[in-house]
């Protein structure tokens, strides 16, 4: 049995359960050795499996937890492995850490394939002492519905400050652009997140725009015409 499937199978076990069942009695059910049972066990508490219990007095599964598809494939999990890889090219710091904690739950779940790489070179870090602010901060405003404050400046370092409406991210090979509504064009804009000195969240939020606001963009994008317009 391969050890992804007998993770899976742990779990289903103790889930069945309402006593602590011991590492020999897992062992005997899965045919494996008790010390593979306490790797097993290690790898899930790990990942934050909430199993309880130590050695010589058996586990039990806290009953409120829910079971996450961890069933993957040999080939989804270099899937995975791959597209995880390819968050470093985004630039974006809280998106990195947070495929780096991914990895180490797949790594948990079967050997690391060390033999696999992704180029690092893409966007730049976040670095407001180079003009990158918070890419995590962005999203953030995007999903509050939040205004912001930019401090941008263009290709040719022409600074202006500007109040927009953040819409989505869209995440190319050498940079991100923030898709938003500004106000001062009255118009739909992409942002360079490189060419951004300030990104100040706003109390001002638009809410009851956000959707009307994201399927203009959305409609932009396919190539249908915008026209610039007022918006209240």
């Amino acid at each position: 049995m391969q050890r992804t499937n007998r993770l899976f199978e742990i779990i289903q076990i103790l889930r069945g359960e309402t006593r602590p069942m011991t590492a020999a009695a897992l062992a005997l059910r899965l045919e494996v050795s008790t010390r593979t049972i306490y790797r097993d066990i290690a790898a899930l508490q790990a990942m934050r499996t909430p199993i309880e219990g130590e050695a010589g007095l058996g586990y039990i599964l806290r009953r409120s937890y829910d079971l996450p598809p961890l069933n993957f494939d040999p080939e989804e999990i270099v899937a995975l492995r791959v597209g995880l890889s390819m968050l470093a090219r985004t630039g974006d710091g809280a998106l990195q850490a947070a495929a780096t904690r991914i990895c180490t739950k797949v790594d948990a779940l079967r050997d690391e394939a060390d033999w696999l790489d992704v180029a690092p070179w893409g966007a730049p870090l976040d670095d407001p002492a180079k003009g990158c602010v918070s890419k995590a901060a962005l999203r953030q405003a995007i999903s509050d519905c939040r205004k912001l404050r930019l401090l941008y400046r263009d290709e040719t370092g022409a600074e202006t400050r500007r109040i927009v409406r953040p819409l989505a991210m869209i995440y190319h090979l050498d940079c991100v652009m923030l898709a938003a509504w500004c106000e001062l064009r009255g118009a739909l804009r992409h942002f360079r997140t490189d060419r951004m000195w300030e990104a100040e969240p706003l109390d001002a939020r638009f809410p009851e725009q956000a959707e009307t606001l994201r399927a203009l963009w959305r409609e932009a994008e396919a190539g249908a015409p915008v026209p610039a317009q007022p918006l209240s």
